[in-house]
């Protein structure tokens, strides 16, 4: 049996939107599965430590998108109006608000479209937002509106077992992101490079300003950033990886 997760799904915690869900948890079973497992698969090295407590047999496959046939489109950058954008569900509306001081100061000082792509409005106030409910059909077109994509997360133990996907989706499209070093983050974003890490809200204006005032900074981030995706987090990247599971 193989048995594969890419979050802390051991851990009882859960988010404002949904408070009860810790109660509905059944945290202990992730453990008895995976000592009747033969091989682990996790997403990055954090769920790894874990999932080694109870399986010999543990093998980190990352978080992938298909940059030949899905996500094979690179974001213009010359592109006006800039807008900054953030993907996610309800259930991570925190994690956004957490930055949302930093919007609203560049908001104060430079002209953007914030956009906001989700299951359901954030119905935020006091802030100049835009909101694009998600659809699979539409989706990388939604995330082509972007010029400059965020992922911000708290520092707690579910935060270390995130596994990245809103980074890979920007980036596989030619978006810097800029996130905070946390779980996976730290590796599939090359700070300075692919795009920026930013932690408190006065470096997430510092590294969103930066973006925001240079195009062809954009671009070579953006560059960068598919290239290291294509090379790492990619269908292509980790087919050999996959299949070796069943051999």
């Amino acid at each position: 049996m193989l048995f594969e997760f890419d979050d802390a799904i051991w851990l009882r915690v859960s988010s404002a939107a949904n408070p009860g869900a810790a109660l509905l948890k059944c945290s202990w079973k992730v453990a008895n599965i995976c000592q009747m497992s033969s091989t682990v698969v996790v997403g990055n090295a954090f769920l790894a430590d874990y999932a080694r407590r109870y399986c010999k047999d543990v093998r980190i496959i990352p978080t992938v998108v298909d940059t030949d046939h899905w996500h094979n489109v690179v974001k213009d950058q010359s592109e006006l109006p800039v807008c900054i954008g953030w993907t996610g569900t309800f259930t991570n509306f925190f994690n956004l608000q957490m930055i949302l001081p930093a919007i609203r100061q560049l908001q104060q000082e430079h002209s953007f479209r914030f956009l906001i792509i989700a299951d359901k409005d954030p119905e935020f106030e006091h802030l100049e937002y835009e909101f694009c409910k998600w659809k699979f059909d539409t989706e990388i077109k939604d995330l082509l509106q972007m010029h400059i994509g965020l992922m911000p997360l708290s520092n707690g133990a579910a935060e270390q077992g995130k596994c990245g996907f809103k980074a890979i989706q920007y980036m596989s499209l030619g978006i810097p992101a800029v996130v905070s070093p946390e779980g996976a983050n730290k590796d599939i974003v090359i700070d300075g490079e692919t795009g920026y890490w930013a932690q408190r809200n006065s470096e997430y204006v510092e590294k969103l300003k930066a973006l925001l005032i240079n195009p062809e900074l954009r671009t070579e981030m953006g560059r960068k950033a598919r290239a290291h995706i294509i090379k790492n987090y990619s269908v292509a990247a980790t087919r050999e990886k996959f299949m070796q599971l069943f051999s």
